[in-house]
């Protein structure tokens, strides 16, 4: 991971555009590849970003980047161009540079999770068919370089399909099953892969990112897999 900052101005284009104008701002490269902008006052979330699978090209800034920086900046140092699969970008102009290192975190175990959500991925594990007709688990923790896939199951055609389990589903556990399809997709021995999203509650908004990326969302039913509710024994 490095760790850069510095004084700098950041614009994204793509479906939507955005400006930061020139100030001092953290920005964090990471080892598969994706950069996001923090500034000191808004907890985790960065003030904008580019999700892996993406490409840093830094070039020195050409002249007209340095006209529209603001007046009381000097002598900036790099341009970084961040660009995505689909044409987006995000350009950052450097100028003075506060602090730059790089960091080697290794192999992370991944997040540990809570009884429930454990429990519920190993439920889903035992029932394929929880999915549909004919699919069989192929891996728990299937591991990829940036952290493994919860389960790893072919479906009735052979198919492979990667399924991210949460309690509650949100954004993040969209994005997090994105950049692990994006991997796993780029191995000519899996690809095609295709992603599930399976929570016992998905958030409006992350259903609807889902959507966007071609994700399945799966509403999971906790106490039906563990047997405590039984559909054939309700009165409605």
């Amino acid at each position: 991971m490095r760790l850069l900052i510095a004084r700098c101005q950041v614009d994204y284009a793509g479906r939507l555009t955005a400006h930061l104008p020139m100030a001092t701002r953290l920005i964090m490269v990471k080892a598969d590849g994706s950069v996001s902008i923090h500034a000191d006052d808004r907890a985790y979330k960065p003030l904008n970003w580019m999700s892996a699978p993406c490409r840093l090209t830094v070039s020195p800034p050409p002249s007209d980047v340095e006209a529209v920086v603001a007046a009381d900046e000097e002598g900036l140092t790099e341009l970084w161009e961040v660009r995505n699969n689909d044409g987006d970008t995000l350009q950052i102009a450097i100028g003075q540079v506060f602090h730059d290192s790089q960091h080697e975190l290794g192999v992370d175990p991944g997040l540990q999770k809570d009884g429930v959500e454990a429990h519920l991925q190993a439920l889903l594990a035992e029932n394929p068919d929880t999915f549909g007709s004919g699919w069989t688990l192929v891996q728990r923790e299937y591991l990829t370089p940036i952290g493994p896939v919860d389960l790893l199951f072919r479906d009735e055609q052979g198919g492979y399909v990667a399924v991210e389990v949460k309690r509650r589903g949100e954004i993040d556990g969209v994005e997090q099953l994105t950049r692990y399809l994006a991997l796993m997709n780029a191995d000519p021995l899996l690809n095609p892969v295709r992603g599930v999203f399976a929570a016992q509650q998905i958030k409006p908004q992350a259903r609807t990112l889902a959507g966007t990326r071609e994700i399945e969302c799966l509403l999971v039913d906790y106490d039906a897999l563990r047997g405590l509710d039984n559909a054939d024994d309700r009165l409605f």
